[in-house]
Order: C-alpha cells, then sequence, then structure tokens
C-alpha cells in the first residue's frame, strides 16, 4: 500500500490526478482494524487496485480525534453505524461521498471497482451525494439553541435517572445490552446521585456493577487493569485490548467507590490496575502509553487465556485452589479449551467454601497471581502503542490523585506529578497552548480542546491533593488559550479544534459523552471548578450557560450525558468548599479520605494564599471552614467537628 499521511499532499495529488480520496482510519489496537489489513491491505491485487484508482490515506484516530470526528458522523448518516476501521472515500477536496467499516475482501474489491466506475462516468452524481453529507455532516456540529433555567438542572438529573433505571441490568450490573462498555463517567454519576439523594437502588446497582466487572473476565485477574468492554452480558469475554483512558478513569471510579462503600475488592482493583500501568503502560520520562493491542501471534486474546495444561504446568500444587477460584473448566472456560480467568464469588465468601481464612487466601492467591504473570511474561506479548496523548494522560493524573487522596499512597501523587511536569515541559507550545501527542522525545500535533479540558482537570485535581497554587495558575492559564482559540461567543459552547488549525469540511463540537467524556462537558466542568475556586463570575457564567444549554438534552439519553449531568448535580445541589489553612492542612486533607462527600470542594494553604476563599482565613494553629455558597461555619480544628457541620 501506498498510503499517505492525512494532509496537503495528499489532496493535491488527487486533484492533480482527479482521483477520489481513500481515507482509512483506525487505531493501534483495534482488532478489525488488524483483521482488514491482513485481508486486504496487503494482498498484492486490492493493494494494486487501491493504489492505481485513489490516492489512500492512513489516519490514527487517537492522533487525530478531529479527522476521524468528520468521517465518523458522514458513515453514520449513510450507513445507521459506526466502528473502526472507518474507510471513507472522499472528493479529492475532502467532502465524503460513501464508506462504511469493515468490508470482506471481495465486497472491498467490488466497491473499489464499482465506485472508481461511477465517479469517471458520472461524477456530477458523485459531487450530489458529497453536497448532500456535508450538509448532513455540518447540521449534527451546531451547538444547541434552546435553554432551560439553572433552577431545573435538579429535575433534569432526577430525569435522567428516572429514564435510566429501566435500562440496567439487575441481574449482572451494567446495562441491558450488549456488548457491555465499562463507561465510567455513567457510574460515577450514578454514584454521585445515590449519595445526594439517599437512593439505595441505585446504589446497588453501581455495586453491582462494580462488582460484577472487577471478578469478570473483562478485569485483568493475572496482571491487573481493564479491557476495553464486554461481548457478553456477563462481563466474561472481553474485547482484549487494554485503553489507557479506559483504565485511569475507572481508577477514579473504584477509588471513589471504595470512599463510598468500603469494599476491599475495590482497592485491589485501584492498587492491580496503578500496578499494571507502571509495570506495562509508562514511559522513562513517566509520561503513559495509549494502549496494548488484543491480538497476539494472530489471535485476539491469545496472551490472556489459559488451557488447564497451562495452569498446571505453572502453579504445580496450587492448581486446585486456582482451579476453584477461578472456576478453570467452568464458567471460566472459552473457546478451544482456553480459559478466561474470572471469579465467581467475593473472597470472604470464597475461603469460607474452599475452608481457609482469608489471610491464607490472599496469601496464596498473590503467589498464584505472581506465577502465572511469569508464565505469561514468556508469551509474546501484546503490540503497545507508545504515543503519548497529553488529553488520556492528563486523565490518568486524575486517576492518580483519587487513588493517592483515598488510600494516600505517596508513589501515587509521586506519578501524577511526573507526568505533569514532562507535559508542561514537553507538550506546551510558546502560546501557551498544547501539542496533542508526544513520542520518541517530540510533541507534535496543535492540541485540541480534550487536551485543555481533560488538562484543566487533572491541574486542579493536583491542586486538591497537594494545595500547591503553581497547579492552579497553570490551569487559569489553559482555561484562557481555550476561551481565545476554541470558544464560539455567539452560542457559549467550545469548537473541538482551534481556531489556529487548518479547516475541516465542517468544524467539529463534541457534546456527547462517551466511554470518554465530551470535551464540552470537561470544559465547562473545568470552568466551573476554577470559577469557583477564584471567585470568578466570569468563568461560573461561561459554565452555567454551556449547562442551561444542554439541560433541555440530559434525559433524551441518559448515559450520552453523563458528564453533563455531573456538572448540574454540582451547580444544583449545595457545594460544600472546605477551606484547610495552617500548618496541618495536609494532614488534615489527608484525614477526611475515609469520608465520601459527593459534593465538594478542597481548598488549603500552609501559610497565606490570595485565593479568595482562603483570604482572611489565616488563624494561629490549623483550621477548617465548612463553607457553602460563600456563607462559612466557624473554623473547627478537626475533621470530625468539620464532618458534623456537613450534615
Amino acid at each position: 500500500m501506498d498510503w499517505f499521511p492525512w494532509g496537503d499532499e495528499a489532496f493535491t495529488k488527487a486533484r492533480d490526478e482527479q482521483k477520489l480520496l481513500l481515507i482509512s482510519i483506525g487505531y493501534s489496537s483495534c482488532h478489525w482494524c488488524h483483521v482488514m489489513e491482513r485481508e486486504s491491505f496487503v494482498d498484492d491485487a486490492i493493494a494494486a487496485l487501491m493504489n492505481e484508482r485513489y490516492v489512500c490515506v492512513k489516519v490514527d484516530r487517537e492522533e487525530r480525534p478531529d479527522v476521524d470526528h468528520v468521517y465518523m458522523t458522514a458513515v453514520q448518516l449513510m450507513t445507521g453505524r459506526g466502528g473502526w476501521p472507518l474507510n471513507c472515500f472522499a472528493l479529492p477536496d475532502g467532502r465524503p461521498v460513501y464508506g462504511g467499516t469493515y468490508f470482506p475482501p471481495a465486497q472491498w474489491s467490488r466497491v473499489l471497482v464499482d465506485l472508481h466506475r461511477t465517479w469517471a462516468e458520472d461524477p456530477e452524481r458523485v459531487m450530489r451525494q458529497a453536497t448532500q453529507l456535508q450538509r448532513g455532516v455540518a447540521s449534527t456540529m451546531i451547538a444547541p439553541e434552546e435553554q432551560a433555567p439553572l433552577a431545573e438542572a435538579k429535575r433534569a438529573v432526577e430525569r435522567i435517572v428516572e429514564q435510566w433505571v429501566p435500562r440496567f441490568d439487575q441481574q449482572h450490573g451494567g446495562p441491558d445490552k450488549v456488548p457491555k462498555f465499562p463507561m465510567p463517567n455513567n457510574y460515577q454519576m450514578l454514584l454521585r446521585h445515590a449519595a445526594l439523594t439517599s437512593d439505595q437502588a441505585v446504589m446497588q446497582h453501581v455495586e453491582l456493577t462494580l462488582d460484577r466487572m472487577a471478578l469478570g473476565g473483562i478485569f485483568d485477574q493475572v496482571g491487573g487493569g481493564f479491557a476495553r468492554y464486554s461481548t457478553d452480558a456477563l462481563w466474561k469475554v472481553p474485547h482484549f485490548e487494554k485503553m489507557l483512558y479506559d483504565n485511569a478513569q475507572l481508577v477514579s471510579l473504584y477509588s471513589t467507590a471504595f470512599q463510598a462503600l468500603k469494599k476491599p475488592l475495590y482497592c485491589e482493583v485501584v492498587e492491580h490496575t496503578l500496578d499494571f500501568i507502571a509495570r506495562e503502560m509508562t514511559t522513562p520520562e513517566g509520561a503513559f502509553c495509549s494502549a496494548l493491542d488484543a491480538d497476539t501471534e494472530g489471535e485476539e486474546g491469545r496472551f490472556y487465556v489459559w488451557t488447564e495444561a497451562e495452569l498446571q504446568d505453572a502453579l504445580g500444587a496450587d492448581y486446585d485452589l486456582a482451579k476453584a477460584y477461578y472456576d478453570i473448566g467452568g464458567q471460566a472456560l472459552w473457546e478451544h479449551g482456553r480459559n478466561i480467568l474470572r471469579r465467581g464469588m467475593h473472597d470472604a465468601d470464597f475461603a469460607g467454601a474452599f475452608g481457609i481464612s482469608e489471610t491464607e487466601l490472599g496469601e496464596r492467591i498473590a503467589s498464584i497471581r505472581s506465577r502465572l504473570l511469569q508464565a505469561r511474561n514468556e508469551r509474546e506479548r501484546p503490540g503497545l502503542d507508545d504515543k503519548c496523548l497529553t488529553s488520556w494522560n492528563a486523565l490518568m493524573i486524575t486517576g492518580l490523585c483519587d487513588a493517592y487522596e483515598i488510600f494516600g499512597e505517596e508513589r501515587w501523587l509521586a506519578s501524577a506529578e511526573r507526568c505533569m511536569e514532562h507535559l508542561l515541559a514537553s507538550c506546551r507550545q510558546a502560546n501557551g497552548g498544547l501539542w496533542h501527542s508526544w513520542k520518541d522525545g517530540r510533541a507534535s500535533i496543535n492540541g485540541y480542546l480534550e487536551d485543555h479540558a481533560f488538562m484543566i482537570e487533572a491541574l486542579t485535581a493536583l491542586y486538591g491533593v497537594t494545595f500547591n497554587e503553581r497547579w492552579l495558575n497553570e490551569a487559569l492559564a489553559l482555561a484562557e488559550h481555550a476561551i481565545r482559540h476554541f470558544r464560539d461567543e455567539r452560542t457559549g459552547f467550545f469548537h473541538f479544534t482551534s481556531d489556529l488549525d487548518a479547516p475541516l469540511i465542517a468544524r467539529p463540537m463534541e457534546l456527547e459523552d462517551n466511554v470518554i467524556p465530551a470535551s464540552n462537558s470537561a470544559m465547562a466542568r473545568g470552568l466551573f471548578a476554577l470559577g469557583t475556586l477564584h471567585d470568578d463570575a466570569r468563568l461560573l457564567d461561561m459554565a452555567q450557560r454551556m449547562l442551561e444549554g444542554m439541560l433541555p438534552r440530559l434525559a433524551t439519553a441518559p448515559m450520552a450525558f453523563s458528564n453533563w449531568g455531573q456538572l448540574a448535580q454540582a451547580m444544583a445541589w449545595p457545594l460544600h468548599e472546605i477551606a484547610i489553612t495552617g500548618p496541618e492542612a495536609l494532614r488534615l486533607r489527608q484525614e477526611f479520605a475515609p469520608h465520601h462527600i459527593a459534593n465538594r470542594l478542597f481548598v488549603g494553604t500552609l501559610n497565606r494564599s490570595q485565593l479568595p476563599l482562603l483570604r482572611e482565613k489565616s488563624l494561629p494553629g490549623s483550621m477548617i471552614f465548612v463553607c457553602v455558597e460563600k456563607s462559612c461555619h466557624l473554623p473547627v480544628p478537626t475533621v470530625q467537628e468539620a464532618l458534623s457541620q456537613l450534615r
């Protein structure tokens, strides 16, 4: 294949030779991308057909999410569905004319021949299709015009939950459909709702979902970390690729859930996931790689599954315990005599059933995991996508901060700070904005809104556990850059691409939350947090205007607006601003770790600060001020006294 990168060279060649562009979009760990490559792109006859009749452009969707967004929208308009690989044909000016996802070789060859013939014989027909599709794509990238007042935010959240509950899988957790994606932000919002409203039914669903994911095959029971999604209702059979963004957000979710529910399983999940990130996804500079492939040895999941013979060889006398613990040959059995390790019950229940103490069980399972990990490391390893994306690294920093806040592991805070220092040193541009991607010592691709929004949240999270105001200053500077270069003054929402970027056929505007929250909802939450911490009415008004524009949409698709729902929760319920001052401020901050406070913002200083929430709060010793809507209780010296003021 004679692939061109996305850029002027490909467009100029297509225009000069009057050929259609073939834009093929995928990502390194995409299973069906690899399948189509093996079946078609390395086939001599098919490759020759592609090279002769089209200008072929290869795009990494993770490096160019803006390009992916445009052509994914076009394919969804044409076919009613999307996915990767994404293959879209376009005019030399980039306007799409036809496309789809995975094509088997015979069908792909027919498409290549038929579309080339149509373009040669009836170009006007193709151009009419392009005009129609461009209008359709542009119409989906318009900010909402309808608004609802902030006073309706609480009812909007309640409607989301009312619409959502009937879609719960009450037996296995998660949604009542397959495939099942973890969707961390969904459960962050539901957990917060349950805590704010004392909704035990919703809390039980969150607990059921997190339990089943943690015990299921979607969680790597040997090495830690979650796969991208489960292909079945039981969370048993994953699509084996591991993505940084999933694991970053799931660390945040399980940390918060541990704080609320005190389940040892959730602590275990966080520890094993962060061990996996440190061991397999961290660069020497302290940044985080993007993904691990699903495939090894030409098979999906081969690295992660086990025959009984392989387990016996690795474990010897401990095989019987492992067989029972992971249900080998039972529910764990998958295909070709291989097992996906999963757990049928919690450790306390299993220890009782197996007739050993929990302590002994824990020690023996730790030894089993260690030996299985060692045996697995001798296999062919999945491919590692070692590019480091600013946005995903920021999500990981937030996850590390959440884990540190609740579990107090200093190494996690050190990892978060090291990565942030790297991003600010290597991925910040001279104009104050960010680069999107870093690899092999070089940053590239002008940053998108997601880079700036997630970095603002990560910097705010770092401030919240360190009280280092440098992080807030960095966040404020990034917010101002985003306001200058991404914000649409007319609607108050933010474009996905900067005004410094070369234009596409439509300028994306990301509003719906997905596996990764929408960049607009993340930006709105970041503006709200910064506006609160700095008592900045301009930033608060921006966040409120964005939320009011989304309120009419929230209940229309609950899973697609959960991050907006969290902003509504922060603005509609009382927000506790907890200010801690004095030389013991960080120690007092850590003493809040066991206590889940659903709507709160921490601010603090060890000496003096110019932050509005801390001004004039310097008293002898160390004190805690609990404030709501700029009204503060009397300062108290202990966390227990502060907690009593929250009730």
